[in-house]
C-alpha cells in the first residue's frame, strides 16, 4: 500500500512539471504562426495606383481637335505630307482650306508664307469664310489691300506651341496683336475663334486651324 501510494505520488508530480512545458510549447507555436502571418502581410505588394494625368489637363504634343479627324491619312494633304510642304502649299492640299488659298492667291501672299521662317498661320476653315455674308466676303476679296490686312492678321512671326496659347498676347504681321487663351485641347483666339484642329506642322510654320475669320483691330 505504501509503494502504491509512493508511485502515485510520483506520477502527479511528472505530470505537474511536464503540463507548463506543453503549455509553453504551444503558445510558443501560435506566436510564430502569428509572427509569420505579421511579416507576410507587411511584405505583400501595395495596391498599384495610376498616376496617369486627366485626359485634357495638359497640351497636346501633336495635332488635336474634332477637325483633324477630316484630315487625309496619307498623300500631300495628310499632316505628314504637309509636315514637308511650306505652309502655303500645304494649305492647298487641304480641301477644308481651300476658300483660304484662293484668298491668299487673290492678296499675292503665297511666295510670302512659304518663305517666311518659324510662324504660326491661324487658317480659317470654308465654313468659317461662310460664316461672313457673301456680298461682304466678295467685297473683302475684291480688294487687294483690305484682304491682305486680314490674312496677315493671321500670322504671328513665331512658332507658337499649344503651351503658349494658354494665356498670350501676340504681334501678328499686320502690325496689330491677337490674343489667346485655354488649355489641354481648348483654345480659342480673340475670344470669337476656336482651334478645331490645332499644332499642325508644315516646313516652315505651326497651323492652328480655326473656325472663325479673325478681324484686325485696327
Amino acid at each position: 500500500m505504501t509503494a502504491f501510494r509512493y508511485r502515485r505520488a510520483a506520477l502527479a508530480l511528472t505530470a505537474a512539471a511536464v503540463l507548463p512545458l506543453t503549455l509553453t510549447a504551444c503558445g510558443g507555436d501560435d506566436g510564430s504562426s502569428d509572427a509569420a502571418a505579421d511579416k507576410a502581410s507587411s511584405s505583400a505588394p501595395a495596391e498599384e495606383k495610376s498616376s496617369a494625368p486627366e485626359e485634357g489637363t495638359t497640351p497636346a504634343d501633336g495635332p488635336f481637335g474634332p477637325a483633324c479627324a477630316t484630315v487625309p491619312k496619307d498623300g500631300a494633304g495628310s499632316f505628314d505630307g504637309m509636315a514637308q510642304d511650306p505652309v502655303a502649299t500645304a494649305a492647298s492640299n487641304n480641301p477644308d482650306l481651300s476658300t483660304l488659298v484662293t484668298a491668299v492667291k487673290k492678296a499675292g501672299l503665297v511666295d510670302t508664307l512659304n518663305n517666311a521662317q518659324n510662324i504660326t498661320v491661324f487658317a480659317p476653315t470654308n465654313d468659317a469664310f461662310a460664316k461672313i455674308p457673301k456680298a461682304d466676303l466678295d467685297k473683302v476679296l475684291a480688294d487687294k489691300e483690305m484682304l491682305t490686312s486680314i490674312l496677315t492678321y493671321h500670322v504671328v512671326g513665331e512658332k507658337l506651341s499649344p503651351m503658349q496659347l494658354e494665356s498670350g498676347t501676340y504681334d501678328t504681321l499686320q502690325k496689330s496683336s491677337l490674343t489667346t487663351k485655354g488649355s489641354g485641347e481648348d483654345y480659342t483666339v480673340n475670344d470669337t475663334s476656336k482651334v478645331v484642329c490645332g499644332n499642325v506642322p508644315t516646313a516652315n510654320a505651326t497651323v492652328y486651324i480655326v473656325d472663325t475669320v479673325l478681324m484686325p483691330k485696327s
